[in-house]
């Protein structure tokens, strides 16, 4: 995994960090499901899904169940272990 992509991550907002973490804990998930776990608007799912795939932390494919959604999932090269932003707790 790039360094950049590392350090992307972390300047991420909290939403973003959030649907990162819900993708981390509990595997592949539809937006909506996302939705459901974090509790957060589906716009900001949305949005931060989007900066996600942008700095290449996750890969979108088809759902097939239902091919008008789509699956995300953590990218699988990806060391998130060296990512220490994601482990911080704000004071």
């Amino acid at each position: 995994m790039e360094k950049q992509t590392l350090t992307g991550l972390c300047e991420l907002p909290p939403s973003a960090k959030l649907v990162f973490k819900v993708l981390e804990y509990s595997g592949a998930h539809t937006q909506k499901e996302i939705v459901e776990r974090s509790r957060l608007s589906a716009r900001t799912v949305r949005s931060a899904l989007e900066n996600l795939t942008d700095i290449g932390a996750v890969t979108e494919e088809v759902y097939i169940p239902d091919a008008r959604q789509r699956l995300y999932r953590l990218d699988e090269t990806g060391d998130w272990e060296q990512v220490n932003c994601l482990n911080e707790v704000p004071v």
